[in-house]
């Protein structure tokens, strides 16, 4: 889904751009639970709600997400220019993961209501790359393109690190995305594998090395953004969405060796992932979601098995 939410501006006010996709926490005031019964944006069978639950694909999709986001100049000037994410990461994702899990697992009512705040502050996100070139967060094609990073970068991370997801249902994916997407404002996000092939190929001659790609890659380090039991494992998830981010992008933006995953630390990477991948809490959006419309907590787990 969309990476899209707010984040606190340098002129003190809450500012949208796109940022690493994250997890809801306890302390957002978002229920999942009501109104009973209500569906959400995507139903419950879909693709969405199988990797969305993932924290690890979450976070190592979002960092390939924002990888990808980052090469694009308009993109990165208004992430880095219209945040606070290098002084308070952790607070900023929170925010990121809400708007990911309200996107994906919360009542459809909630939903529309938090995005149409999202694109009525867009409207006021705006602004000049260091090379003079004018950027509007509202810009379609600006908004197709995180659309497509998001969404590709939570597939693929799922996909390499936690289940294989066949061709097929990477195209269901992308297609059942394209009703948020469509409230985000990204009407042209690709809707199946050809499409977003053929967005990377016209977004090619745009993408550009940086050196915010090294800062952002070294806050996520560094940050103590994961729950505890994953914090040792931080470094190496960071390295993981830079492993499959695709290859030309890494090579623009020189992300060489010292960045990808040794042999063995994708087996282990894998082997958290699938761990991850059976463990709902109780108290997480996609089991509230799962309350609401009176399934099990289990369904999501069964699903898979």
């Amino acid at each position: 889904m969309n990476a899209l939410q707010k984040g606190l501006g340098r002129n003190g006010k809450d500012t949208p751009m796109p940022t690493p996709g994250g997890y809801a926490s306890r302390e957002h005031a978002v229920d999942f639970t009501r109104p009973a019964g209500e569906p959400a944006l995507v139903p419950a069978s879909s693709i969405s709600w199988r990797i969305f639950k993932n924290p690890i694909a979450l976070f190592v999709g979002g960092v390939t997400a924002v990888l990808l986001e980052l090469a694009e100049p308009q993109v990165r000037s208004g992430v880095w220019d219209h945040t606070m994410f290098r002084l308070d990461p952790i607070s900023r994702m929170k925010r990121t993961g809400l708007a990911a899990m309200v996107t994906v697992y919360g009542p459809h009512s909630t939903a529309e209501k938090m995005i149409a705040g999202i694109r009525r502050m867009h409207q006021r996100v705006r602004g000049t790359t260091p090379a003079g070139e004018a950027y509007h967060a509202n810009d379609p094609v600006l908004l197709d393109w995180v659309q497509a990073t998001a969404s590709f970068g939570f597939l693929e991370a799922y996909s390499s690190f936690v289940h294989a997801i066949g061709d097929e249902d990477k195209d269901r994916l992308y297609t059942e995305a394209e009703p948020a997407a469509r409230l985000y404002g990204a009407v042209g996000a690709p809707t199946s594998l050809a499409a977003l092939h053929a967005l990377f190929d016209a977004m090619r001659p745009r993408l550009e090395r940086s050196e915010i790609v090294f800062e952002f890659l070294e806050i996520m380090q560094r940050a103590p953004i994961m729950p505890w039991p994953f914090r040792p494992f931080q470094r190496m998830l960071v390295r993981a969405g830079v492993e499959i981010t695709p290859d030309w992008v890494r090579d623009i933006l020189g992300l060489g060796a010292a960045w990808r995953l040794r042999p063995w630390e994708r087996a282990i990477v894998s082997l958290v992932g699938r761990m991850s991948d059976h463990v709902i809490l109780p108290f997480s959006p996609p089991a509230q979601a799962c309350r609401r419309l009176g399934l099990p907590r289990s369904y999501l787990t069964a699903a898979r098995s």
